[in-house]
């Protein structure tokens, strides 16, 4: 008989936050670390993340931390360095980890390709498992995806869907 997991599920808080192009989806852990943001209209995607990266997960309602909820709301507001302020953590491959880390480091008001991303992580072989990882970036806006771009400039999938990509990129000051 095989033995049965006795492993607990992952807890998580829920909250939500109304922005400007729609609401975000808050999940933090325990010690107040963003562990997910997306968007209520992609909340199955979310989950699916979720399960895939930590396996079994109980959200339930809970408010997010104070200062994150107002971090996120003065970048919507215009301060988008209050992105920096916030506290997060990711579960995913060592690729992934890898890929996640170095959009956390893309600027503000500036965009770069797959490929120079790829490049950057001293993998420019990588392009297409870059976009991969980038497309499941649980922590969607706080490590920056939508500011991964096509090599030609081009607009190029966004999990939240390409309007609300390039809301955050003229947000952020970028010509789109």
């Amino acid at each position: 008989m095989a033995a049965r997991s006795t492993n607990m599920p992952e807890r998580f808080g829920l909250d939500r936050l109304m922005t400007p192009i729609g609401i975000a989806l808050l999940v933090t852990d325990a010690e107040g670390a963003l562990r997910a943001l997306d968007w209520e209209d992609y909340e199955h995607r979310m989950r699916e993340l979720l399960r895939l990266h930590y396996g079994a997960v109980d959200l339930r309602k809970q408010p997010a931390p104070v200062a994150m909820r107002a971090a996120l709301s003065n970048y919507f507001e215009g301060d988008l360095g209050q992105l920096l302020a916030i506290a997060w953590r990711i579960a995913g491959t060592p690729f992934q980890q890898k890929v996640w880390t170095a959009l956390a480091n893309i600027p503000a008001g500036t965009t770069m390709s797959y490929g120079a991303l790829a490049a950057k992580i001293e993998m420019p072989k990588a392009i297409r498992a870059v976009g991969h990882a980038n497309g499941s970036n649980p922590i969607s806006v706080v490590l920056p995806c939508h500011r991964l771009i096509g090599a030609d400039g081009s607009l190029v999938k966004y999990g939240g869907g390409l309007e609300r990509k390039r809301w955050l990129l003229r947000h952020e000051g970028v010509e789109v």
